[in-house]
């Protein structure tokens, strides 16, 4: 059973930045894909960037040139850095990792909220 754990998130005024991690464990040393997604209020969850299994990355046009997601293998860990937030980054954050099968997403993590003041 894979778990994430999310950290990083907080409050920032417009044109500021953040740092997103997620811990990942339990997936016996296989291959995984991770990512992030984000859900503001009243709307569907999205996704914002992602890793996939052969290492090529995907970044939502919303955030490119914003938003840098990189990881660290050694230690398990995902990061997204987030840049120059715009008040519509407003919002709950969630980790995802895909399953044996690479069924994307499978696992969530808790998620950690995001707000962007003026």
């Amino acid at each position: 059973q894979v778990q994430l754990v999310e950290s990083g998130g907080g409050s920032v005024q417009a044109g500021g930045s953040l740092r997103l991690s997620c811990a990942a464990s339990g997936y016996a040393n296989r291959s995984i894909s991770m990512g992030w997604f984000r859900q503001a209020p009243g709307k569907a969850r999205q996704m914002v960037a992602r890793f996939r299994r052969d290492g090529t990355t995907y970044v939502d046009n919303s955030v490119k040139g914003r938003f840098t997601i990189s990881r660290d293998n050694a230690k398990n860990t995902l990061f997204l850095q987030m840049s120059s937030l715009e008040l519509e980054d407003t919002a709950i954050y969630y980790c995802a990792a895909d399953d044996y099968t690479g069924r994307f997403p499978a696992y969530w993590g808790q998620g950690t909220q995001v707000t962007v003041s003026s």
